[in-house]
């Protein structure tokens, strides 16, 4: 996405990050390599975040954040599908919900 969609449509585009931002974001920072540098670090908590989108990656503000505990046999697989399963399949409908009721701006 460029500036000029980013622009026109400031806070009206919704992204959901597997970490507690301002952890693990920003360039380079998705998929499993987010679950492996929170592994890498040995932080007991992570999660996930939802944001608006902007023109900084990973920089918009954040809307909610919920956190899920890292257990000591994790591999980034597991700890991925405990992210979405505890934060993220959680977080975007609420999300989601508050922006159509215009809880959220």
């Amino acid at each position: 996405m460029g500036p000029c969609v980013l622009n026109v449509f400031e806070n009206k585009i919704i992204n959901v990050h597997p970490s507690l931002i301002p952890s693990f974001c920003g360039k380079g920072f998705y998929g499993l390599k987010v679950h492996q540098a929170a592994i890498d670090c040995g932080v007991k908590i992570t999660g996930a975040t939802v944001h608006f989108v902007n023109n900084v990656i990973d920089g918009g503000k954040i809307i909610l954040q919920k956190a899920v505990y890292v257990q000591p046999d994790d591999t980034p697989e597991i700890l991925q599908k405990r992210v979405m399963e505890e934060a993220e399949w959680v977080l975007l409908p609420q999300a989601v919900a508050m922006f159509c009721k215009g809880e959220i701006k």
